[in-house]
């Protein structure tokens, strides 16, 4: 460590404090000391460190699905690993007996905190763990029954742009299909669209389909979309899932309906016609769920926080087909 210390001009205590996560060092200065660590090959002693400081350097994420592509699992995780922190993850699977097991089983294996993707509507379990000094995190939904630090997505806003862009095109008979309402964003999303249809003086009736993310029901949502009297002209779909079912279920249809869905992917930009997408900030977010961990850290007793993440319309075709 004193070779370190040297190679990066600082003084020892200073590199302690990088090793051991110290969130309150500069991000310049802290990157400068992991550029010498590098260049030397240092490797501290863990379990030195860890009876020093009395942390592990690990933290527990509870996500709803690993088996999906999770832009913001990798945020964190890269977050992470560029201030010297371990992420250890678990899917919970939209399962809420599986999610407190699985924050749990981080608990007992004393991480220095946890950031959750949470599913369940209550999770006063987790007071305790964090009045004895637990870091906690939600993202992309808050915690229920317990104040915790929260990143979001602008859900409501980021439907609104959706919607405003079909109506720019000449839409007016927009249809919606999404998530199940139990969840957060599932009922900020509907909620936000119904807004906005009756904000243009539609009626909502039969226009908004919430639900399980379920390829039968989504079918059966696009059928009675285009089965009315006046058939829908646009869609607008509530994430990734969803956008996914109701692809398949258009089939060779695909491009007659207009269409925006709410959450980028990797292959949206190679479907023909491209899709136009609300794109969450994802790399944001998991890069201030990391900023926010490492701040409670530093100081237990701040006042909680709550982060909202701007969205951004990204047009490549389906959101500009015209009614």
């Amino acid at each position: 460590m004193v070779d370190v210390a040297r190679e990066a001009g600082v003084a020892l205590r200073t590199v302690s404090r990088v090793v051991n996560g110290d969130a309150t060092v500069g991000d310049g200065l802290a990157e400068r000391i992991r550029q010498a660590i590098d260049r030397l090959g240092y490797q501290p002693d863990e379990r030195a460190r860890q009876l020093r400081s009395g942390r592990t350097g690990t933290i527990g994420a509870a996500v709803r699905h690993i088996a999906d592509a999770h832009p913001v699992l990798r945020a964190v995780d890269e977050s992470a690993r560029a201030v010297g922190l371990t992420v250890v993850a678990m899917s919970t699977e939209d399962d809420e007996v599986r999610e407190r097991d699985a924050v749990m089983s981080m608990c007992r294996r004393r991480m220095d905190g946890i950031i959750i993707e949470p599913i369940a509507d209550g999770h006063q379990y987790l007071q305790a763990e964090i009045d004895s000094g637990l870091a906690v995190v939600a993202f992309d939904r808050p915690a229920t029954g317990v104040a915790v630090d929260t990143v979001l997505s602008d859900n409501r806003g980021g439907i609104q742009q959706a919607f405003t862009h079909l109506v720019a095109q000449g839409h007016r008979r927009i249809g919606y299909i999404g998530d199940d309402e139990r969840i957060y964003t599932g009922r900020e999303r509907a909620a936000a669209f119904r807004d906005a249809l009756s904000g243009i003086g539609e009626p909502l009736d039969g226009m908004v389909h919430p639900g399980p993310i379920e390829p039968g029901r989504i079918a059966a949502a696009l059928a009675s979309l285009r089965g009315r009297a006046e058939p829908v002209t646009a869609i607008v779909t509530g994430n990734f899932n969803t956008t996914v079912a109701l692809i398949r279920a258009l089939g060779p249809d695909f491009g007659s309906t207009a269409l925006v869905g709410f959450d980028d992917f990797g292959l949206a930009d190679l479907l023909r016609p491209g899709l136009t997408v609300v794109a969450q900030g994802d790399v944001e977010i998991g890069r201030t769920a990391i900023e926010l961990f490492r701040s409670r850290l530093a100081d237990p007793g701040r006042a909680v926080r709550t982060v909202t993440v701007p969205t951004t319309l990204i047009a490549r075709g389906t959101g500009e087909i015209a009614p």
